[in-house]
């Protein structure tokens, strides 16, 4: 593949890792009286979309003697259940704010987990430190062009199911998904939602290029990328894609409004795109929003 993928390696990626991961199901329902499509992906294997990259970035090339990543939790659970299924060592280092419902998912599977730093860049920095050692691929979170063709296949699943599907908005940390997104939507609006504490894509398209944010949002470990990807931003700000903010509050919101209408459990990054699409910031005929990830812990009373 080339650095930069294209929506033909989106559709050769579905069919590399279709016997590792699930063909999540849609849900066509409404919401005040408002049709909507849900894609639920949060019923992913590792309980996000982050599997399908890992799956595709570790078939797609040679094969390592082990892996290494970073990860504030999904992608190290996805790279941990794709080293599981693959049979490859891997190591996973996360900050040490990692969620302990991610950091158990993780250790669950039997790869090792290093808890270092308190941010995912300072985790990340000591990843790529171990991961120079011979025969070892490092892999990055989304800032990877086989990362970004294994995300863009929830997409392309969207699409060949729900081809009268207008719009599509998904919840954006460091651009992986997004990018995916926007290479598999086939000319459909997408909408980029990101907390407002949490804007790595929208401050990068305002200053031009990426640039550094603060993070501070209750779905900071699944969004909380301080710097959007170079590869994902080269792709979506040369694509039409919408960018909007939803406060944590409108976030936490979505996510119980998800709960008591359908009884679907979402960590509050997945409900972002609900909470865009309620504050009618997702202006489309029939949406698919997708829950992306369900990776947080739940109390049984």
């Amino acid at each position: 593949m080339s650095s930069t993928p294209a929506p033909a390696d989106v559709q050769a990626a579905a069919e590399r890792i279709r016997p590792h991961v699930r063909r999540t199901p849609l849900l066509r329902t409404e919401i005040d009286g408002r049709p909507l499509v849900l894609k639920l992906e949060h019923l992913q294997r590792s309980g996000s979309f982050k599997l399908r990259g890992a799956v595709n970035a570790l078939l797609a090339g040679p094969r390592p003697d082990q892996v290494v990543t970073a990860s504030g939790g999904n992608h190290g659970l996805g790279v941990a259940t794709a080293a599981q299924v693959l049979g490859l060592p891997a190591v996973v280092y996360v900050p040490e704010t990692v969620p302990e419902a991610k950091a158990t998912g993780i250790e669950a599977t039997g790869v090792k987990l290093v808890r270092h730093g308190a941010t995912y860049a300072e985790a990340a920095a000591a990843a790529r430190a171990v991961a120079e050692q011979p025969g070892t691929r490092y892999l990055h979170a989304y800032d990877d062009p086989d990362v970004i063709a294994g995300q863009g296949t929830v997409t392309a699943e969207i699409v060949a199911e729900a081809p009268d599907v207008d719009a599509i908005a998904i919840a954006v940390g460091g651009g992986g998904l997004a990018s995916g997104t926007v290479l598999a939507a086939n000319g459909r609006a997408v909408f980029a939602v990101e907390p407002q504490q949490c804007q790595a894509l929208h401050a990068a398209l305002e200053a031009g290029e990426p640039v550094d944010v603060t993070i501070d949002s209750v779905a900071a470990s699944a969004l909380g990328a301080t710097r959007i990807g170079t590869l994902p931003f080269a792709i979506l700000d040369s694509r039409s894609v919408t960018s909007v903010l939803v406060t944590d509050a409108e976030m936490l919101a979505a996510r119980d409004r998800l709960w008591q209408e359908f009884r679907l459990v979402v960590e509050p990054a997945a409900a972002a795109p609900l909470a865009a699409w309620l504050a009618g910031r997702v202006p489309a005929e029939l949406p698919c929003l997708v829950l992306c990830g369900a990776n947080t812990a739940v109390s049984y009373a």
